[in-house]
């Protein structure tokens, strides 16, 4: 579920509606836990702030070796 956060007065209050308040079997004057949802980043943008970083932030490759088995890959296979 999501929750916008609205001044309330000189505070920041989460607002429910009365639908979400029921769902969730809350009751006014409850104690909640709210934690902030964490927004996902994507491999893209991991790889973007290394490099911004710069190379000390970068993994060192490793050589795993030749492929074998399923890891093979037939470039000119229809699959």
């Amino acid at each position: 579920m999501e929750a916008k956060v609205v001044r309330w007065g000189d505070d920041l209050a989460v607002k429910l509606s009365s639908e979400e308040v029921r769902a969730l079997g809350l009751s006014e004057g409850q104690i909640v836990e709210v934690t902030p949802k964490r927004r996902r980043i994507t491999a893209d943008e991991m790889f973007a702030e290394m490099r911004r970083l710069g190379p000390a932030h970068e993994p060192e490759m490793i050589d795993w070796g030749p492929d074998r088995g399923s890891e093979i890959i037939d470039d000119n296979d229809p699959r």
